[in-house]
């Protein structure tokens, strides 16, 4: 059974930092490409970021410079630095099982405000 736990969100002031993890179980983790995707009030799934198995990252253009994903395969955990956070990036973070099916933990809520 697959199983991500999202860790890591809460509240940070504007032009902060934070580092969400995923613990991951239930699957081969260090054959897997891994997914962060956020959900913003009122607004649609944006997909942001994945790593591959051999730890080649893509961005959406949007995410690229402020968000930088990486992965530990010993620990099956994939994380997703955020810096210079502004309001427009509060939402519920997900990672996902980037590989059909695809897989979705919980969600970690974060907000960025003063």
């Amino acid at each position: 059974q697959v199983q991500l736990v999202e860790s890591g969100g809460g509240l940070v002031q504007p032009g902060g930092s934070l580092r969400l993890s995923c613990a991951a179980s239930g699957f081969t983790f260090s054959m897997s490409a891994m997914s962060w995707a956020r959900q913003a009030p009122g607004k649609g799934l944006e997909w942001m970021s994945g790593i591959f198995s051999d730890g080649r990252t893509y961005y959406a253009d949007s995410m690229e410079g402020r968000f930088t994903i990486s992965r530990d395969n010993a620990k099956n955990t994939v994380y997703l630095q955020m810096n210079s956070l502004k309001p427009d990036d509060t939402a519920v973070y997900y990672c996902a099982k980037a590989v059909s099916p695809w897989d979705w933990g919980q969600g970690i809520q974060v907000t960025v405000s003063s």
